[in-house]
């Protein structure tokens, strides 16, 4: 690439580092050293509870240690507004709070053994509820300070849900609490702060974050552009197939839309608009491959790690699960970006702006060495908290063979720092989560929820999928994916089992719900930001952004009604039929989006209704609809092939 591309993507990675996790400027000079011995201390204790080094403490210990670690360093890194992150500094109230945050910690720690034997939940002393209180209080202000307003005052209310809920009309009453036992619950127990999300950061995303941030720093992100641009920058719409690919593969280790865009989109979105491709195009084809990163297997973000938790299930199952959805997704995208491109005669890069791919494989075998160590790892040895601190060493083994990537002090120092921040960050929501999870559990609100639920839609399972995915995209507007469905697993998930579906279907189908408001107007964080990179009109590249990624408003409804799409409940011929046909479905669907089919070129209405038609009935999972759309699809396709050469021999 050019000096100029390595100056953008420099910039973004920059930008991505400081996104949502605070700025070196407000650590300065004193709390940033602090910060990064903070870090290293928890690295260290995650370590030795993963592999089990000889350190024996009860679990608690470790929990609350890892809370002690990164929700006191919320307030250190988060400013408490706007107006506070403007005066780079960390103010003393802040200090205050980082303070308290450990004394708790470190209170709990020490009583952990006690905490469960004696069930302190119920019965212990007051100094527990005075330190509960204060615990609930500061795992909500650090899920303010990292998620947003929205998520705060979600989470909030359901976390005092139960003061109130007693005195709840019909299926909204549940178990009521005092503001002692609810405080107790949700500091003291495993369903609330130290919950399911606490404990799956705690147990498998530690390591999983500091890969991602080493795969970063050591020029990962730098060599996934690179790789893309030289086996496809010079292929017909080159800029934009770089973009799908180069976010595809960069998304599936950040797991964010936003700061996929941010870090990728810096350089594919100039490109493309260099190539020809109108800004809002451009936009929208960065948002949507960006979006497909958190579905993208190997890693998928931390609501994969979630979801296993949730179904009791090793990660690699979630993974192999979602590989055919995924592989659609990016194919519907890939079409319509080929078929725009042939239509409207946009070229290739020129051979001069494009890496050699000899060269860009030369120095980066090490890249894709770890992430196929991390693969084999997670899917073959089922060594998934081990892999991604074997596969973060063996990074920085293979950068020591260049003096371009080879790590010294600072670039240890920076892991550190970086890793940190997106920890912190990451704790910050978990445990403010874990609250929403409290609250529906001592209240039993959720399993009244799921009740009312199947009696008012009764049996209708298309209904019920309908609703889910509606409630599911309001949630994803003002809350993060992982909290979006962890509410859903909660009060929707055991719903829709009732009904007989695969219960991996059903998990999956709130994840992608969950995703829908990331490419879908108003909200559209993906699209907002793309959008700001593009210099183009937010709703213009919002509505292209959802016709380019069509493929996720359909297929989870089409893969909880035949589980063959995500490899389940099918024999293996079964299962080919469903996936060959699906992929022949996006092709139709896609072609008839964009209006080029290949081998016909452009397709008038008449045809792309056809096809549309077609390619809809290939998409549903079911041997007489693929038939019918399959003998339909080539009579017309041939048809058309033989007029023309027909026309031409006239």
């Amino acid at each position: 690439m050019t000096n100029d591309a390595d100056k953008l993507l420099k910039k973004a990675l920059s930008s991505k580092a400081e996104e949502n996790v605070g700025s070196n400027e407000r650590l300065g000079k004193v709390w940033k050293p602090i910060f990064a011995i903070i870090t290293s201390l928890g690295i260290i204790f995650s370590i030795n509870e993963i592999f089990r080094l000889g350190l024996v403490y009860h679990e608690f210990v470790y929990f609350y240690g890892m809370l002690l670690i990164f929700l006191s360093s919320c307030f250190i890194i988060f400013p408490a507004s706007s107006d506070a992150a403007l005066k780079n500094k960390v103010p003393w109230y802040d200090i205050v709070l980082f303070l308290i945050t450990i004394f708790c910690c470190i209170y709990l720690m020490y009583n952990s053994m006690r905490i469960s034997l004696e069930a302190w939940a119920f019965t212990g002393p007051k100094s527990s509820i005075a330190v509960s209180i204060i615990m609930w209080a500061l795992a909500l202000e650090a899920l303010r300070r990292t998620g947003g307003i929205v998520i705060f005052v979600f989470v909030g209310i359901f976390s005092f849900y139960p003061l109130f809920a007693e005195h709840m009309p019909g299926f909204l009453e549940g178990t009521g609490f005092s503001i002692a036992g609810a405080a107790k619950f949700h500091a003291l127990t495993r369903e609330s702060i130290v919950g399911i999300p606490t404990r799956v950061f705690c147990e498998l995303l530690v390591g999983f974050m500091i890969f991602g941030v080493t795969l970063q720093i050591t020029g990962g992100a730098k060599f996934f552009i690179d790789f893309a641009f030289a086996i496809l920058g010079n292929v017909r719409g080159g800029p934009a197939k770089v973009a799908v690919v180069a976010s595809a593969l960069f998304g599936t280790m950040s797991g964010s839309a936003v700061s996929n865009v941010i870090t990728t989109g810096a350089m594919t979105i100039p490109t493309m608009k260099k190539a020809g491709y109108p800004a809002y195009y451009a936009g929208a084809v960065e948002a949507v491959a960006s979006t497909g990163g958190a579905i993208m297997p190997p890693v998928m973000g931390a609501v994969a790690f979630v979801m296993a938790s949730f179904l009791n299930v090793p990660y690699a199952e979630v993974a192999i699960a979602a590989i055919v959805p995924a592989l659609l997704y990016y194919w519907g995208l890939f079409v319509q970006v080929d078929g725009f491109a042939a239509k409207t005669g946009l070229l290739g890069l020129p051979k001069s702006e494009i890496p050699s791919l000899k060269e860009t494989l030369k120095r980066g075998w090490v890249y894709i060495f770890g992430i196929l160590a991390l693969t084999y790892l997670i899917f073959f040895l089922r060594q998934e908290a081990q892999a991604p601190y074997y596969a973060s060493l063996l990074l920085l083994g293979g950068a020591m063979f260049r003096k371009e990537t080879r790590p010294n002090l600072k670039t240890f120092y920076n892991i550190i720092v970086d890793s940190g921040k997106i920890l912190t960050s990451m704790l910050g929501i978990m445990a403010g989560v874990g609250l929403l999870v409290g609250g529906l559990s001592m209240t039993g609100v959720a399993i009244a929820f799921t009740s009312e639920l199947i009696a008012t839609v009764g049996r209708n399972s298309l209904l019920m999928l309908l609703m889910g995915s509606i409630v599911s995209y309001i949630l994803g507007m003002g809350m993060t994916i992982t909290a979006c469905y962890i509410f859903l697993a909660i009060v929707l998930v055991p719903a829709l089992t009732t009904l007989g579906f695969d219960v991996m279907a059903i998990h999956m189908f709130v994840l992608y719900c969950g995703l829908f408001s990331f490419i879908t107007p108003p909200v559209a964080l993906a699209v907002y930001a793309a959008a700001g990179l593009a210099g183009s009109n937010i709703w213009k590249t919002g509505f292209k952004a959802m016709s380019l990624a069509y493929v996720i408003y359909f297929i989870p409804f089409f893969f909880v009604y035949n589980p063959a799409l995500i490899l389940h409940g099918s024999s293996a011929l079964g299962t080919v039929e469903a996936v060959a046909s699906a992929f022949m479905g996006v092709l139709l669907i896609g072609s008839s989006l964009e209006g080029y089919l290949i081998g016909i070129g452009r397709l008038g209405v008449i045809k792309r209704i056809i096809f549309f038609a077609c390619g809809f009935m290939l998409f549903i999972p079911e041997p007489l609809t693929d038939l019918v759309g399959f003998l339909i699809a080539i009579i017309v396709y041939l048809g058309i092939v033989w007029y023309r050469k027909h026309q031409k021999s006239i």
